[in-house]
């Protein structure tokens, strides 16, 4: 096995668009693992950490840049972040333990592909955008079309996700991210809720975004969820309206972990409670 650090994305994606069969190092808390198990055995690892721009938190047009190598650890150390957008910075702090979280990434959360990914739906309900560098340049994507199924991407060959945007936030704005898990801590959503929303002076919802995660091939975003919300109170009306819209959105596999009938009925559960956690966290801004 080849090992590569270079000092520019375009460096990187070159190497990457070169091999046959490459993999990015961001955090490596899933492709070592999966090394290890020899589920993966790539001839060439490329190391982007010492990539600057994947590296660094910075505000940029009254929101945020955020590096697609910044850790978990990293973002909750942030105050401004952590107070402008805390549901996404929860969210990247459910990845794994403590330890995992000083190198898990929300870049290689979104890469590995897996539809229980914490941090996905919390970017996603953001409305973050990723920057993506490959060799004929760079290109933004949203993240909810990054993924397309289980360890599928929309990258071409070579295309490497360098930072993630997140807008600009006015007054009375927040979001939250609550998952069920089976025990404690330190296990895979059965599923995953993800609400963004935003209230004028009279408490009136005027923008809201809501992505689910792991009940489905990838994580989704439910559109009519938002609709149930917005030129609401987010009285109990409206929240039984996003209740059955969460419901609807999902088609969820049976596993060992739970039942297709359970996943879409936590769903529903989970809309309403991280509703209310991003409604109060918003009115008290």
């Amino acid at each position: 096995m080849q090992y590569e650090s270079p000092d520019t994305l375009e460096a990187a994606a070159k190497l990457l668009a070169s091999a046959t069969d490459a993999r990015i190092l961001a955090g490596g808390t899933d492709l070592l693992v999966q090394m290890r198990a020899e589920v993966l055995s790539p001839s060439l690892v490329i190391d982007i950490k010492k990539v600057t721009e994947t590296r660094t938190i910075k505000e940029e047009n009254g929101g945020f840049r955020i590096g697609a190598a910044v850790t978990g650890a990293e973002l909750k150390e942030h105050p401004k972040l952590r107070s402008v957008w805390p549901g996404l910075v929860e969210a990247a702090n459910l990845i794994g333990s403590t330890q995992v979280q000083g190198r898990c990434t929300m870049g290689g959360n979104l890469c590995n592909g897996s539809p229980a990914a914490d941090s996905v739906p919390a970017l996603i309900a953001a409305g973050a955008v990723a920057t993506v560098v490959g060799p004929n340049g760079r290109r933004d994507i949203k993240v909810e079309d990054v993924m397309l199924a289980p360890r599928k991407l929309a990258l071409t060959k070579g295309e490497i996700i360098a930072s993630f945007f997140l807008p600009a936030r006015g007054a009375h704005a927040s979001d939250a991210y609550l998952r069920f898990i089976p025990r404690t801590e330190m296990d895979i959503a059965v599923v995953g809720c993800a609400v963004s929303l935003a209230l004028d002076a009279s408490g009136t919802c005027t923008a809201a975004r809501m992505s689910l995660g792991a009940v489905a091939a990838r994580p989704l975003l439910v559109a009519d969820a938002a609709k149930a919300l917005i030129g609401s109170k987010i009285d109990d009306a409206a929240l039984t309206k996003l209740e059955a819209a969460a419901r609807a959105a999902c088609t969820p596999i049976d596993d060992k972990r739970g039942t297709k009938e359970f996943r879409i009925d936590v769903a529903g559960v989970l809309a309403k409670r991280t509703a209310l956690i991003a409604l109060e966290r918003a009115r008290k801004k």
